[in-house]
């Protein structure tokens, strides 16, 4: 039987609807992917270097943030 994680109520002016959240009892096990519609074969997301050109690994990859002024802010850590 599902837990009740929360209860209470959501208003659309006049109208108010009780609503509970329950937790997931089961995992249904699907899982999307996508392919490539002229042959069906699976797409991979692969991280390439843009100056390079090699495939990087994720310990490679550093985040960095854009602004309209500047093209990219490197952070020192990487993830």
């Amino acid at each position: 039987m599902p837990r009740t994680i929360w209860s209470g109520a959501i208003s659309f002016g006049p109208v108010t609807v009780p609503v509970d959240v329950q937790s997931a009892t089961e995992n249904p096990g699907i899982q999307f992917h996508q392919y490539h519609l002229a042959d069906g074969g699976r797409a991979r997301v692969r991280k390439v270097c843009e100056l390079d050109g090699r495939e990087g690994a994720q310990s490679e990859i550093g985040k960095a943030t854009s602004t309209r002024k500047t093209r990219s802010s490197r952070s020192l850590t990487m993830s």
